[in-house]
Parts: C-alpha cells; sequence; structure tokens
C-alpha cells in the first residue's frame, strides 16, 4: 500500500482526506516513481472545488519529483533509479508513489534537488512558454505580469530581468512589493483598481505589449485597459474567479487587441516540446540566472493547511509538500 491525499466530493480544504491507496503498477509506457517533493500550484484548488472538472474520487497534484522505482514495458526514455520530475497531469501527484506515462518524464541534472524541482517545473514550465512562445518578449520591452510575488510571478520578474525586459510587477501588498522588486520587477503596483493610471505613468503614456493575467475576473477589465495598440492580453489563470463572458468587440474598440487563454498541456503535448521547455528553464536554474524560491513546506498529509494558505494569499514564491 501507499498514501496519497484524495476528495470524494468537491468543496473546501476539509475535503481532503490522507489516505491508503493500493500501490500502482506500471503498465506498458509507464513508470512507477517514489515521490521526494510535490509541487503545490493553484490549478490543485481548481480541482479541489470543481471549477474544473474530473472524475471522483480522485486524488489531486500534477507535479513532483522523485525517483523511478521500476517501469512497464517499451520504455527506453528512464530507468529505475534515475532522477525525475514531471508537471502537467495527469493529476496524482499528492501521494507517495503513482505510475505516469514515462515520455512525461524529464531527467533531473545533479546541480537541481527534489525540493526545487518539484517547486519549479509547473510554474517554471509555464513562465518559459508564457515569455517565450506565447508572447516572446524582447530585450527593451516592458510588461505586466499580475501576481508578480507568487511562484510563476517571482520566475518571470527573473527571467524577463534576465531578457533585458522591464517588468511592471502587480501584488496585494507591501511586503510582496518589496519581494517582487527583489526579484527583477522594475516598477511595482500595489492593488488594481488605478492600475491602468499607474501604467500610463511608468511607461510615459505607451502601455505595453502584452498582459500576463493569472488573477481572472478582478483583473480582467484593467488589464485590457493596460496594453497598447495590438497589444496580447494572455489569461493564465483564474485566482480571483474565472473570467465572464467577453464582447470581442471590446478587443477593437481598445486598439485591436488580441488575447489567449493558454494552457501548458498544449505548448508541451509533443516529447519535443517537453523537452525543450524543459532545457530552457534547467539552463537559466543551473546558470543561476532564474532562482527558485521556496517559501513554504507542508507535510504531503496536511495538503488541506496548504491548500488554506494558498487561497488566502499567504504564501509567496513557491511551496512543496514532502511525503
Amino acid at each position: 500500500m501507499t498514501k496519497a491525499i484524495r476528495i470524494h466530493a468537491n468543496g473546501g480544504p476539509e475535503v481532503m482526506r490522507w489516505e491508503d491507496v493500493p500501490t500502482p503498477e506500471p503498465a506498458p509506457g509507464e513508470a512507477l516513481i517514489r515521490h521526494a517533493a510535490v509541487g503545490l500550484n493553484y490549478i490543485d484548488v481548481y480541482f479541489r472545488t470543481g471549477l474544473y472538472k474530473t472524475a471522483l474520487p480522485t486524488s489531486l497534484g500534477m507535479e513532483g519529483a522523485g525517483t523511478v522505482l521500476a517501469v512497464g514495458d517499451g520504455v527506453t526514455s528512464v530507468k529505475p533509479g534515475d532522477r525525475v520530475a514531471y508537471a502537467g497531469g495527469p493529476l496524482g501527484g499528492y501521494s507517495t508513489e503513482r505510475v505516469i506515462a514515462a515520455d512525461r518524464l524529464v531527467v533531473l541534472p545533479d546541480a537541481i534537488d527534489f525540493t526545487t524541482a518539484a517547486a519549479m517545473m509547473l510554474q517554471g514550465m509555464t513562465a518559459q512558454y508564457l515569455l517565450r512562445r506565447t508572447y516572446r518578449v524582447k530585450a527593451g520591452e516592458t510588461i505586466l505580469v499580475h501576481a508578480a510575488a507568487g511562484g510563476v510571478g517571482l520566475i518571470m520578474c527573473q527571467w524577463a530581468q534576465h531578457l533585458g525586459v522591464s517588468v511592471i510587477g502587480v501584488v496585494s501588498t507591501p511586503e510582496k512589493a518589496e519581494l517582487a522588486r527583489a526579484n527583477g520587477a522594475a516598477h511595482v503596483v500595489v492593488g488594481h483598481a488605478d492600475l491602468p493610471a499607474e501604467v500610463k505613468r511608468i511607461t510615459g503614456g505607451a502601455m505595453v505589449p502584452v498582459v500576463y493575467d493569472s488573477v481572472g475576473r478582478d483583473t480582467f477589465a484593467s488589464s485590457l485597459d493596460c496594453l497598447a495598440p495590438l497589444g496580447m492580453m494572455v489569461s493564465f489563470g483564474n485566482a480571483s474567479g474565472p473570467v465572464p463572458p467577453v464582447d470581442l468587440g471590446i478587443l477593437s474598440a481598445k486598439g485591436s487587441l488580441y488575447i489567449t487563454r493558454p494552457t501548458m498541456a498544449t505548448y508541451t503535448s509533443k516529447r519535443a516540446d517537453l523537452e525543450h521547455v524543459t532545457s530552457e528553464l534547467f539552463g537559466v536554474v543551473e546558470t543561476g540566472a532564474v532562482k527558485i524560491r521556496v517559501n513554504q513546506t507542508f507535510k504531503l498529509a496536511e495538503a488541506a493547511a496548504a491548500h488554506t494558505a494558498l487561497e488566502a494569499r499567504k504564501t509567496t514564491g513557491s511551496t512543496v509538500l514532502i511525503p
């Protein structure tokens, strides 16, 4: 037997249970891994509450790092004993052991430990595709990043600075403002009530070519007003709730804007894309251009407390669950 956090109904953190489950056997194409660390991400909350639908009962978690214990038939990309990490699903990360498609695993460089890997995979891979593919930022640009003191935000601030890009980071408290500045944000705005006016002041009226918005409902309208003509709105999260239906006419009225709602699953669906994303991520972490901030750890059995802290915006940087 192994242990896992599972839910049998959607709801608050109280629906999460620490249960015994049978140790899975790897099928052809799969690998069995023992987790050394598991990543906590806001998408886990979406599945717990039912905003994102999945069959119940289910475990949660889409990111982890550990050691390969066994592989199924036909697996050649990893072998028992390999140090590996993954992100992006399927659900099942909140467990001491799990099986997963072997082609979703990447072997970790020796310089990256399990805790760092579990903290960086989903958030770091997200930062990579957002900055390097969804909208490929260019040196000299000024961009807007919401939740700049969160896990994805801190990585984006550092990576953008490394690329010669100036970040306007939006945060919720003065304490988070200091954290964003310390991680490369050139400008920080606390709150979003007067955000377009602040962006106009900072940019001298030019506004920004791209807004990266993981907050959702509460910031969507003001984010659009921060964009320059032909700018791109990248809505990649729903921390405040889902964005309501949008009248596409708004995009033309505000300057022929673009909007996209990307997911990592699409950007890493091909093995070659997964390898490219993780190679770039490992590269900036190994060189020190991006430092992964693991600012909170919880025991995996206490994942409900981690969810409570995350939803209350009491976490900064990355949070890792330890089996």
